[in-house]
Parts: C-alpha cells; structure tokens; sequence
C-alpha cells in the first residue's frame, strides 16, 4: 500500500537523461568516498521512513488490471515514530468504496523481529492478525503488498553498491532468506542529494524484471521532499496501481493509544476528519 513513509518509498521515476550520464561534483565524489554501503543504507532508511516525529496522509489508490479496467480506494494513513531509525507504527482506515468502508489495516513495526500487523473486517466486526509470511501478498488487492505499507527492515537484505552516477547510487539488495520471498534481488536508486528512493526494480528467482516501484510527482512538504503520486506496475500481468497523496501534514502530536486494537473498531474521528 502505500506506507505513510511509503509516500517516500520512491522518489521521481522520470530522471532527466543528464542526470544518469553526468560525472560527479566534487563534493558528491568526495562524500562518496567517505561513506560506507552500510551508511548509505541506513541514511536512505531514515529519509524514506523516518521524516518527522509523525504524520497524516489522504491516499486515492487506483488499480488498473491488465484489460484497462479500474477499481478505486479511498483511506486515510496515519504514522508515529519512536524514534528515528526505532519502532513505528501505522494506522490505516478505508473511507471508500462502500464495501470496504472502515476496514482497518494496522502495522506496529518491529526491530529485530517481524512486524505486527492486523486487519479489521467490519462487516464481519472480526480482528484478524496478518501472518508475518504474508506481507509480501496484495494489500486489498493492489499491486502494493503489505510489506510496502511499512517499509521492508533493511537488516532483511544484503547490499552492494553497483553504480554511482553524478545524481544516484544503485543498489543490488539481496535477501538473507531468499525462501521467504519472491524475489531473488532488487535494485534501488537513491538520490544523492537526499538519499530518498527514487525507483526499485525486482527480479525473479530467473533473473527476470517482473515488478517496478516508482515515483511521479515529488513535493516538498514541511520542509520535507515528499511523494505526492507513486506507481507499482506488476510487468508479468501489465496491471498496475497508482496511489495519489495529499492533504500531508507532519508532526502533529498524534496520540499512541491510537495505534491499539481498540481504535480498530472505534475511529479516531478527530484524525480522519
């Protein structure tokens, strides 16, 4: 889905062409020698989940399968940080269509361990816990999967620095238990200026393209580079899903006890209004 954080999951997908061929600045040559893998993982992980202490985010999400035929959704994500690079947690209530109207998806993200993550049917008024090998299955039948809501850990991977351009560093992650996922690698390109994800390319236990993660619009919101409007496309099917942001806040003081399983059945009204 599309993580609050997952607002900055990737960054621009249209790069300009000068910007993969340019040589480096000095001062991009010289702090790329001065930082480690390892360091420019953790800055990326900071930038792309960790801008202020919390946040607030509308998302239209529209699925289109491979025939052209659309679905829309319609929630509300919320996020609070423990601290940076610690524990967070999210809070995610569909307004939109009338079938889904309510559900919850909730995530308290771990370190060091699996996430936890629920789902609240309504319509059901049933509380179902998501299964920690589940989070790379479709979330509410996008092309987004539950993992994107929150971020997958980058202690899950291992990494390799392949490329550095005048304006990104690539990427290979490869994951330390390549049988809990369906990829046998992905590729990442982060910006240099900011270290914000810009795209993701995954391939298959065949070596094959099958699924991309890109960004289309970018804003600077509080200070802070965010992405207003993202694409998942599934390359194997041509389907694809296109999430818009807006009405972003940060730091807003959002309570913790919002994040529990009694907010799962009672909306916090006074954050989704």
């Amino acid at each position: 889905m599309e993580n609050f954080k997952l607002r900055n999951l990737f960054l621009v997908a249209g790069m300009l062409i000068a910007g993969w061929f340019a040589g480096p600045t000095s001062e991009c040559a010289a702090q790329e020698k001065s930082l480690s893998v390892q360091e420019i993982v953790d800055r990326s992980n900071l930038a792309a989940y960790y801008q202020g202490n919390d946040g607030r985010a509308e998302v239209n999400m529209t699925i289109t399968d491979a025939q052209g035929r659309t679905r829309e959704r319609r929630f509300t994500i919320l996020r609070r940080d423990t601290k940076d690079g610690g524990e967070q947690k999210f809070y995610v209530h569909f307004s939109r269509p009338a079938d889904v109207r309510n559900t919850v998806f909730m995530v308290w993200k771990n370190i060091g361990k699996s996430d936890d993550r629920w789902l609240y049917l309504p319509a059901l008024d049933l509380v179902k816990r998501i299964a920690a090998s589940d989070k790379r299955t479709s979330f509410v039948g996008s092309h987004f999967f539950y993992e994107d809501v929150s971020g997958r850990n980058p202690d899950d991977d291992k990494h390799e620095l392949t490329e550095t351009t005048g304006q990104y560093y690539v990427l290979k992650n490869s994951p330390n238990n390549p049988d809990e996922v369906e990829f046998s690698y992905y590729q990442l390109w982060l910006d240099k200026q900011n270290f914000l994800p810009i795209k993701a390319e995954y391939y298959d236990k065949n070596n094959k393209k099958y699924r991309m993660v890109e960004a289309l619009k970018i804003e600077t919101i509080q200070g802070h580079p965010t992405v207003t409007e993202a694409r998942v496309t599934d390359l194997a099917s041509g389907g694809n899903t296109v999430s818009v942001f807006s009405e972003i806040q940060y730091d807003l003081g959002i309570e913790d006890s919002i994040f529990t399983e009694r907010y799962l059945r009672r909306t916090p009204r006074r954050w989704l209004k």
